[in-house]
């Protein structure tokens, strides 16, 4: 799966998440821009792991701090 296909269906992911409307590129942070707490964080991750069928690691999802990030993450786990 190309990285622009994955970016497209986790922009359809986060839609409900995105409580503020913010725009999102791949620089976006989801603490700082998005203020997603550690729950909403916890129910995206859900999401896309159930969409993907892909495990995120505990420690993978430290490291994951923008947007970009997490489309890169996720095209490498679906290899």
């Amino acid at each position: 799966m190309d990285r622009e296909a994955t970016k497209a269906r986790i922009d359809t992911l986060i839609e409900p998440f995105n409580k503020k409307g913010v725009a999102i590129d791949d620089a976006t942070r989801f603490t700082d821009d998005l203020e997603f707490d550690s729950l909403t964080v916890m129910d995206f991750v859900a999401a896309i792991e159930d969409e993907f069928d892909i495990i995120i690691s505990m420690n993978a999802q430290a490291e994951i701090e923008t947007y970009g990030q997490l489309v890169d993450a996720v095209v490498k786990l679906k290899g």
